[in-house]
């Protein structure tokens, strides 16, 4: 009998050990960044769309961002753990238009089970020349503001469809960025009407800003490479941009801040041009602490960078 409590008890001390072990395991895995907190679990894909349900969401969810600040939407290869992300998900916000193709390939994966909005198509979108006859959806809507709006009021009603016990939250959270968003706006229109007419033009890295100069008067003369920048800009197409910026005789041209700048400095070399001392935020906002680290922000920042360059 001695001996019989000895070998119980020893078993008994390896499974109240196993038991320990399974706990702990179960404390450190991939769900525990995400406590059960009761909030609903929202992903946005571009660091714009989520800083935009954020300033919505507030506390009332739990909010992830697939792409950090910086990074490029369009050549954004997907990593194992964003699979994992998406699929516990509830809510998916993306921005659709094709800016982020690797995205939104794995969003419609089968094993992809959430409510999902692609954002930016609640705005019509500039069908943009792909050569001959073939055109595309600019996916840059955010660059006019009043696009912005339309947006975040998509959000708004996609959380509140989600989690309708915070409509009171999500709506006063939305007008409050609304009516920022429609100051934001005008100012935009003023400042850029500083600038005087005959050198209002932008010429970028690449074709992120026609909705920004379509709806602030100010036309885009040319870019370094089109709407995606998986392109590749040949040396003849340096050569041509510097001839068009020769020709239309603006002082400034402008890099970006997701984009190597090597190509436009060249540009802005042959053509003799300056190259503007702050770079454009197009597809990203900025780093926290940053100029432009918000939305607004980055308009902000912008539109500062583009009349203090072509004031000149």
């Amino acid at each position: 009998m001695e001996a019989f409590t000895h070998s119980q008890g020893r078993y008994f001390l390896h499974g109240l050990l196993g038991i320990l072990l399974l706990s702990v395991s179960a404390c450190v895995g991939v769900g525990s960044d995400s406590p059960e907190d009761g909030k609903p679990d929202v992903v946005a894909t571009s660091t714009i769309i989520a800083d935009l349900t954020k300033n919505i969401g507030g506390d009332e969810i739990d909010l992830k961002s697939i792409l950090q600040p910086g990074t490029d939407p369009h050549v954004y290869e997907p990593v194992p753990r964003d699979t994992i992300v998406l699929e516990t998900a509830e809510l998916i916000l993306y921005n659709g238009y094709n800016l982020e193709p690797g995205l939104i390939k794995l969003i419609k994966a089968a094993g992809v089970k959430a409510d999902k909005l692609a954002v930016g198509e609640v705005a019509k979108p500039l069908e943009l020349d792909k050569g001959g006859k073939t055109t595309v959806p600019d996916p840059h809507i955010w660059g006019d503001v009043e696009n912005a709006i339309k947006m975040a009021i998509a959000i708004r009603d996609a959380l509140i469809k989600l989690s309708p016990e915070d409509r009171e939250k999500f709506s006063e959270n939305t007008e409050k960025l609304v009516k920022q968003l429609q100051q934001l706006d005008n100012s935009i229109t003023q400042q850029i009407a500083t600038i005087p007419k005959e050198k209002r033009k932008l010429i970028t890295t690449h074709d992120a800003f026609q909705y920004y100069g379509r709806a602030y008067d100010i036309p885009i003369a040319g870019t370094l490479i089109g709407i995606s920048t998986e392109e590749q800009p040949s040396a003849q197409t340096v050569k041509q941009l510097v001839e068009e910026v020769k020709k239309t005789g603006v002082k400034a041209i402008f890099a970006e801040t997701t984009i190597n700048p090597a190509l436009i400095q060249t540009v802005a070399q042959e053509a003799n041009v300056k190259l503007a001392p702050r770079k454009l935020y197009s597809d990203s906002i900025g780093a926290s602490g940053s100029e432009g680290d918000s939305y607004i922000k980055m308009m902000q920042s912008n539109t500062r960078t583009i009349v203090e360059a072509l004031s000149e």
